[in-house]
């Protein structure tokens, strides 16, 4: 069980931290060895991983979305659905139904592709509002409910899922609720020429690299825990708080006024949440036993940037949720 705030002397995190931190090390050489850069897009994977957080990718086709993906459900020796969301996907074909069985004269439920350790929701946007909704129980209760029945999903369970951006037809935009289950929201860019170059070399050679499984859901599940205990001051917490009361209540801080008429809704209660259990698993993911600012800076953009809702003031000014959270980040004091 994880300890109160403090209870645990940092020498004794750091540690544990150094002894466990090994198995992150096999996990990322990995993926590298099969996806080439894409250095943010793996290390974001894997503080989601770390966290337990979902993980929203988003970019243009042919980014190693689904590659990265896969990847990294290969590394684990866990159980690994990937689910091809369509127009005509039914939220049966997600989460599973009930079917008479003639032998035993009765129904009896045929559970979905959801109950796997790792689910591959590949290209979420292509879905209508009613097939995506259909994982908000399974992303935060962990369960599924078919008919009057629950059911327990596998432990450790994460969705991640890829969309394209909005602008591309076919698409249908993600419920709010829907995207705040998300942890993280990554923007995936472009490789750089050099990665490009090596890229296009491995796929003309056609290749096949096999990727060893490093990990076990156990271990997964021991980094967790160990993630929770990872130190945060009071201070750096304070600065969470700021962050996120900055999106709801931006006249109450000096630099940020010209913002009250530019949000629409701030982020949720979820922010601060993840924002500290995200800046955690970022300290182990950088074998720290403590979280620094920096840690609350470099995952800040990937909580916040999908929870701000904005105003019709700001679209016309051609305001974006990026520049709001830059803004936050900008001006309110680091600790």
């Amino acid at each position: 069980m994880s300890n109160a705030p403090g209870t645990i002397p940092i020498e004794q995190i750091n540690a544990r931290v150094h002894e466990q931190s090994a198995v992150i090390d096999d996990i990322t050489r990995e993926i590298h060895r099969v996806i080439v850069g894409q250095d943010y897009m793996v290390s974001r994977m894997l503080v989601g991983l770390l966290a337990g957080g979902h993980i929203l990718l988003e970019g243009v086709p042919g980014l190693a979305k689904t590659l990265a993906v896969t990847t990294l459900s290969a590394t684990l020796q866990a159980s690994f659905k990937r689910i091809q969301f369509t127009p005509d996907l039914l939220p049966a074909d997600l989460i599973g139904t009930l079917i008479f069985n003639q032998k035993l004269g009765e129904f009896v439920p045929k559970k979905g592709p959801v109950f796997a350790n790792f689910i591959l929701a590949d290209e979420i946007n292509r879905a209508p509002a009613k097939v995506q909704s259909a994982l908000l129980e399974a992303m935060q209760e962990h369960q599924v409910t078919i008919s009057e029945t629950t059911y327990p999903l596998p432990n450790p369970f994460l969705v991640m899922a890829t969309q394209n951006p909005l602008e591309q037809e076919g698409t249908y935009p993600l419920p709010e609720a829907q995207v705040d289950r998300f942890m993280l929201k990554l923007i995936i860019p472009y490789p750089t020429r050099d990665e490009e170059r090596l890229i296009m070399e491995r796929m003309v050679c056609g290749d096949e690299i096999a990727v060893r499984q490093v990990a076990t859901p156990e271990q997964v599940l021991a980094l967790r825990e160990l993630s929770r205990d990872i130190y945060m001051e009071e201070r750096l917490r304070e600065y969470i708080l700021d962050l996120v009361f900055a999106t709801r209540e931006p006249a109450r801080f000096p630099r940020l006024k010209e913002l009250e008429g530019l949000i629409e809704c701030g982020a949720s209660p979820r922010a601060s949440i993840y924002l500290a259990q995200a800046a955690k698993a970022h300290a182990l993911l950088e074998h720290r036993g403590y979280v620094t600012p920096d840690d609350i800076k470099a995952i800040g953009r990937d909580i916040m940037r999908h929870r701000i809702i904005l105003t019709y003031e700001a679209e016309a000014e051609q305001v974006s949720q990026e520049d709001i959270v830059s803004r936050l980040f900008d001006e309110i004091e680091v600790p």
